[in-house]
C-alpha cells in the first residue's frame, strides 16, 4: 500500500474504506453476528443476535468477498486485483426520497438507490405500496412502521406529519456480520452498520452520515461501497450457503 493510500486517523468512531481494499474500522466499534427470523414463508420479520465478536480499538473487514478468514480481511485482495472503486452516490438521500401515495397519518418514503432488496417491506400478500395505501387502520399503520424501522439499509423512512423530520429507530453503534435467510438456506448478507458512523471513502470523500447502512462484503455491488443486493444473486447461483463464522 502505497503511503496515500493508507486510511488517516479519526477522531472518535468512524470506517474508512482503503483503496481496492478492505474497510478499517477505527475507535473499538462493536463487532457482533446477527440472523434474520422469518415467518414460515419465508418472509423477513426481524434480528437475531447470534454472538459477539472480541473487542478490538481497531480491525479490517473483507470488502472483496474471497477472505478465508471473514469477516475479516486476509490480504487476498491483493493477489485478485480487486477492483473497489466506489460509485455510490454520495449526495444526502434526502434529495432522493419519494412519497408513497396515500398514506394515512403516515408519510413513507424510499431511497431506491440505498435499496438491497433485503425484503422486510412486503409480506406474502402485501406489498408496501398497499400497506401504506390501508394506514387509516392503526394496527396497519403499525405494521407499517415495524416494517420501515428494520430496513437495515435505510433506504425507507417515515415521518407522522407533513414537514417533520423522519423517526429513526434507536439503533447501537456497532457493525453487524449478518446472516440471511433464504430458499436454499443461510447465506453471508452484507455489513450492517447502525448508529450513525461516519464512513469516509478511499479517495478521503464523506458517505453521508446515516443511522442505517449496508456495505457490500461480496465484492460484486455495482453500488460500492453500499451493498445492492447481488451477493443473493451469486449464492443462487453458486449455491453457496453461510460457512461457519470466524470470531
Amino acid at each position: 500500500m502505497d503511503e496515500s493510500d493508507k486510511p488517516q486517523p479519526c477522531d472518535g468512531k468512524c470506517i474508512i474504506i482503503e483503496k481496492d481494499g478492505p474497510y478499517h474500522v477505527m475507535g473499538g466499534i462493536p463487532l457482533v453476528a446477527k440472523t434474520q427470523v422469518v415467518s414460515e414463508y419465508g418472509e423477513p420479520l426481524a434480528w437475531r443476535k447470534e454472538g459477539e465478536f472480541k473487542l478490538r480499538v481497531h480491525y479490517r473487514l473483507c470488502r472483496c468477498g474471497q477472505s478465508s478468514h471473514k469477516p475479516f480481511c486476509d490480504g487476498t485482495h491483493a493477489q485478485m486485483n480487486f477492483d473497489g472503486t466506489e460509485t455510490a452516490d454520495t449526495a444526502p438521500s434526502e434529495s432522493r426520497r419519494r412519497p408513497f401515495r396515500r398514506g394515512t397519518r403516515i408519510v413513507v418514503r424510499k431511497d431506491p438507490t440505498l435499496c438491497m432488496e433485503a425484503g422486510f417491506c412486503g409480506m406474502v400478500n402485501a406489498g408496501m405500496p398497499n400497506l401504506v395505501a390501508e394506514t387509516s387502520d392503526t394496527k396497519v399503520r403499525s405494521l407499517v412502521i415495524a416494517m420501515v424501522e428494520r430496513c437495515p439499509s435505510g433506504a425507507l423512512t417515515y415521518h407522522i406529519e407533513e414537514g417533520e423530520a423522519d423517526i429513526e429507530p434507536d439503533l447501537p453503534q456497532q457493525i453487524a456480520d449478518t446472516t440471511e435467510i433464504t430458499d436454499a438456506g443461510p447465506i453471508a448478507g452484507p455489513l450492517w452498520v447502525t448508529g450513525n458512523i461516519p464512513i469516509m471513502r478511499s479517495d478521503g470523500q464523506p458517505m453521508e452520515t446515516r443511522n442505517r447502512v449496508t456495505l457490500c462484503n461480496c465484492g460484486m455491488s455495482k453500488q460500492k461501497p453500499l451493498c445492492d443486493g447481488t451477493h443473493r444473486e451469486m449464492a443462487e447461483q453458486l449455491g453457496r450457503k453461510r460457512p461457519p463464522k470466524t470470531r
